[in-house]
């Protein structure tokens, strides 16, 4: 499992031009899933999103976490974290989730999230998606459950 993480100022998520999700200071996360990934995945990761210190404290050191300054998440799945683009020219996506699968993970991550107290919020699911955000640093992050050590 693979997600993208940029810590915003706000960040909103519009579907057939309505807004489905929308946060103010927090994280955006576009998460990507893998067709072996499992639960130890996805628990790997909710754990990261919700205790990554990348907030500054009060002498500017990235300290706090979003839990720690009460922020916000915004999940965007994105199969395209799988694109592979060392043969040709057009990307392969043979590495990512089958949308059922992918969805299934994807549900119980938005699950596990909700579980901090946190607002979360989140994208459609295989749809179409404009996402406006204001980069906060900017910062932005990679996470891979496969990087475990």
């Amino acid at each position: 499992m693979r997600a993208i993480v940029q810590r915003v100022n706000k960040a909103s998520v519009e579907v057939d031009e309505k807004t489905v999700g929308s946060i103010k200071k927090g994280i955006l996360v576009f998460l990507g899933i893998k067709k072996e990934d499992q639960i130890s995945d996805m628990e790997y990761i909710a754990d990261k999103l919700i205790n990554l210190r990348i907030f500054e404290d009060e002498n500017d050191k990235m300290n706090k976490s979003v839990k720690d300054i009460n922020g916000e998440i915004l999940i965007v799945s994105q199969f395209t974290l799988y694109g592979d683009c060392r043969k040709g020219r057009r990307p392969s996506f043979i590495e990512a989730a089958p949308p059922f699968e992918a969805r299934e993970l994807y549900d119980k991550i938005v699950l596990n999230l909700k579980k901090s107290g946190l607002n979360i919020q989140q994208g459609v699911f295989q749809a179409h998606m404009d996402v406006c955000l204001v980069n906060d640093g900017p910062v932005t992050l990679m996470l891979d459950s496969e990087k475990i050590l």
